[in-house]
């Protein structure tokens, strides 16, 4: 049997506070095989990018991780302990060299004082024993990979005088130049309108396949995660609460929450119908209930309502590769 790309096992991360410890990961396991598109999904605010963050360690210094969590990543034969690497020279292998990041403001992330060219050269010569000159032509060709018009000039300019859809590119010939084995994307289509959000996707899946690379897309936005992955797993306040193939998902989702988001998009076959947002709000971090977390906004717990406030649920399989974390599947009762 092939061995993950990259295996997360009870994942449980921390954030030390004024106000205490805040748990923003909650025990939290998934695999990405190799050449898969896994979707992350979930609300702002129920902990998909510091998951994303923790497999290349760029949380900040006050960040805690459980005894138990395990970040494991398996490339050239060699398995490589993520959590295990507390030194900069040796993170260059997860930072840049086998894992690359997207993330969700271009704008934020490029330096506006340095030139797109200067960054790409930069990065390649800390993760590369190539020359300058060699490093420029393999930005250059990045950037003509991407789909950027008249690179050679571009590779010049700095990141405002790009609109919003050729930085979205940009960072992402970047994370590409030193050919990744896994590439994160958070939130890449996020405020691109949607011709440039249809090319980003469609340039993605190409690379997958040209590269044969993995993929750890996160998003809000169902719609995208629908066209776009193989599996998806769903999150919320740092849990994961039900992971499948995108079609089991999709169609037929097990967890009341999934069942939210899916409910509350707009439908393009009715537009009079009112929209159906979930109830309430994510609670805060530090205020996290007790037993099933979505218990508070929860219309579907029915006669177990109690058993969901105190009774932290387990994760059933409803069918091959299909899990999901709720007593209503545990119970057998319709999900």
């Amino acid at each position: 049997m092939t061995k993950p790309l990259i295996s997360v096992k009870d994942l449980t991360l921390q954030f030390k506070t004024d106000e205490g410890l805040v748990t923003a990961v909650n025990n939290v396991s998934f695999d990405i095989a190799p050449g898969e598109i896994l979707g992350l999904v979930g609300e702002s605010g129920s902990g998909k990018s510091v998951t994303a963050k923790s497999l290349m360690m760029l949380n900040p210094d006050n960040s805690v991780y459980g005894e138990n969590s395990k970040i494991t990543l398996n490339v050239d034969d060699q398995e490589i302990d993520v959590i295990g690497m507390r030194r900069a020279r040796d993170q260059k292998v997860i930072r840049g060299g086998a894992i690359s990041m997207i993330f969700q403001e271009p704008m934020a992330s490029f330096a506006p004082a340095l030139t797109i060219g200067d960054q790409m050269v930069e990065q390649l010569m800390i993760h590369s024993d190539m020359t300058a000159r060699e490093a420029k032509e393999i930005s250059i060709e990045m950037l003509t990979r991407v789909g950027i018009p008249e690179p050679s000039q571009r590779f010049g300019q700095y990141a405002f005088e790009f609109s919003g859809g050729m930085r979205q590119r940009a960072m992402i010939a970047m994370a590409l130049s030193t050919k990744p084995k896994l590439l994160i994307a958070d939130e890449p289509t996020t405020a691109l309108d949607v011709t440039i959000q249809a090319q980003v996707i469609e340039l993605m899946r190409d690379l997958v396949e040209e590269f044969h690379m993995s993929i750890l897309f996160i998003t809000h936005d169902l719609g995208v995660i629908a066209q776009t992955v193989d599996r998806v797993a769903v999150m919320y306040l740092g849990n994961l609460v039900e992971t499948g193939t995108v079609r089991q998902v999709i169609n037929s989702p097990a967890h009341p929450y999934t069942r939210g988001l899916l409910n509350s998009l707009p439908k393009l076959d009715d537009l009079e119908a009112e929209l159906r947002p979930i109830p309430g709000d994510i609670p805060s971090p530090l205020d996290r209930p007790s037993g099933c977390v979505f218990h508070p906004r929860c219309v579907e717990s029915g006669n177990i309502a109690e058993t969901c406030r105190s009774v932290i649920p387990e994760y059933s399989m409803d069918d091959a590769n299909h899990q999901v974390s709720c007593h209503l599947a545990t119970q057998g009762d319709q999900a």
